[in-house]
C-alpha cells in the first residue's frame, strides 16, 4: 500500500513540476557573454553555474546518478568509477547544449549533417507529400534538427511539447530567434480539436514531432510500465494512441553530437494508415516496446545526452494501466 505522503512526494517530483532554476536576467547574461565574448568565456562561466546547480538541486542530481549507474555498463562495459564526477559531466553537457539551442535559433552557423541512408529516407518522406508523426526523445538536441527547416523550404515541422515548466528558457529563445521557428502546440491542452488540427497539418505534408519518453502531465493520462535499462518504468501511451487516430506514416528522429558535430538520424518506424480499430491495442503495446528499444540504443551510444533530470524509475509503478 502506498501512503498519501509517498503519493505527494512522487507528485512533487513529476517532471512537469520540477521548475527551471535561475532568473531570466541571469540566463540573458549568459547569452550576452556567449555573443559578445565568445564560446570560451561562456564555457568558463558555465562551469561554476552548472556546479552550483548540481550541488543545490538534489532531485536532478540523484536522477542523473541513478540513470548513469544503469546505462554506463551498457555503454562502457563496467559501472561508473566515480558517479559524482560523471553526473557533473552530464550536467555540463546539458549546459553546453542549451547554448547550442540558442545558437541554432539566433542565426549562428551550427550545422547538423544528415548522412547517407538518413538523408535518403528524409528525402523520400518529404517527396511523398504525406507528412507524418515523428517520435522523438530527450536524447541530443532536437532544436538543432528543427532548425533544419530554415535550410529546406520543403521541410516543415510542428512540435508538440510541454512549455509551461520552461517558460523562462522559451521566452529567452523567442527573444533570440532570428530563424523561422516551428509551430509549437502545448501538449497539456490536446483536445479533439487539437487532434483535428494535427491531422490537417500532416495532410499538408508537415511533420509533427512528439516526445514519447515522459509520462503524462495529468493523473488520468494512460501509461504502460515497460522494462527500461533493467527496471520497470512508465511510458506514455498518448503518442501511440495519437498515431492510431492520425492514421499516417511514423518516423523516429534524433540529433546527437559526436566528435564531428551534430548528426541527424532519420528513420522509418511504422505506418498506421491501414491499421484496423480492432488492432489498435495490440499495435500500441508492440510499438511502445520498439520505441523503448530505440531509446535504449540512443542512450547506450550517447549516455550523457539523455536529459531527463527527474526520477524516471518509480516504485509506485502507477503506469501499469491498459485499455480494456
Amino acid at each position: 500500500m502506498t501512503s498519501r505522503d509517498d503519493d505527494v512526494s512522487h507528485d512533487t517530483q513529476h517532471w512537469s513540476r520540477i521548475q527551471e532554476s535561475g532568473t531570466l536576467a541571469g540566463m540573458r547574461l549568459m547569452v550576452w557573454i556567449r555573443r559578445r565574448l565568445g564560446r570560451w568565456p561562456f564555457r568558463l562561466m558555465l562551469v561554476p553555474v552548472i556546479a552550483y546547480y548540481y550541488v543545490v538541486r538534489h532531485i536532478p542530481r540523484q536522477a542523473s546518478q541513478e540513470y548513469l549507474k544503469r546505462i554506463w555498463p551498457l555503454h562502457a562495459g563496467h559501472a561508473p568509477r566515480c558517479v559524482h564526477w560523471l553526473s557533473l559531466r552530464h550536467f555540463l553537457v546539458f549546459g553546453s547544449m542549451l547554448m547550442d539551442k540558442i545558437d541554432a535559433w539566433s542565426g549562428r552557423s551550427l550545422e547538423a549533417r544528415v548522412d547517407g541512408e538518413d538523408r535518403a529516407r528524409l528525402d523520400t518522406a518529404i517527396r511523398s507529400g504525406r507528412g507524418g508523426l515523428v517520435l522523438v526523445s530527450h536524447v541530443g538536441n532536437l532544436e538543432i534538427c528543427s532548425a533544419m527547416q530554415e535550410r529546406r523550404d520543403d521541410f516543415h515541422v510542428v512540435q508538440i511539447m510541454h512549455t509551461r515548466n520552461a517558460s523562462k528558457f522559451n521566452e529567452l529563445l523567442a527573444r533570440s530567434s532570428l530563424r523561422r521557428a516551428p509551430e509549437i502546440i502545448e501538449v497539456s491542452e490536446i483536445t479533439p480539436a487539437t487532434a483535428m488540427l494535427l491531422a490537417e497539418r500532416i495532410q499538408q505534408g508537415r511533420f509533427v514531432m512528439i516526445a514519447a519518453d515522459r509520462v503524462p502531465i495529468h493523473d488520468d493520462g494512460r501509461t504502460q510500465t515497460l522494462d527500461f535499462l533493467g527496471a520497470p518504468a512508465a511510458f506514455p501511451e498518448g503518442p501511440f494512441h495519437l498515431a492510431t487516430l492520425l492514421r499516417c506514416p511514423l518516423y523516429t528522429v534524433a540529433c546527437l553530437r559526436d566528435e564531428r558535430g551534430y548528426r541527424v538520424e532519420f528513420d522509418t518506424f511504422d505506418d498506421t494508415t491501414h491499421l484496423r480499430r480492432a488492432e489498435r491495442g495490440a499495435w500500441r503495446e508492440q510499438a511502445m516496446r520498439r520505441y523503448v528499444a530505440w531509446l535504449t540504443e540512443q542512450c547506450r551510444r550517447q549516455p550523457l545526452q539523455w536529459f531527463n533530470f527527474f526520477p524516471f524509475w518509480s516504485s509506485r509503478e502507477k503506469g501499469d494501466r491498459h485499455d480494456a
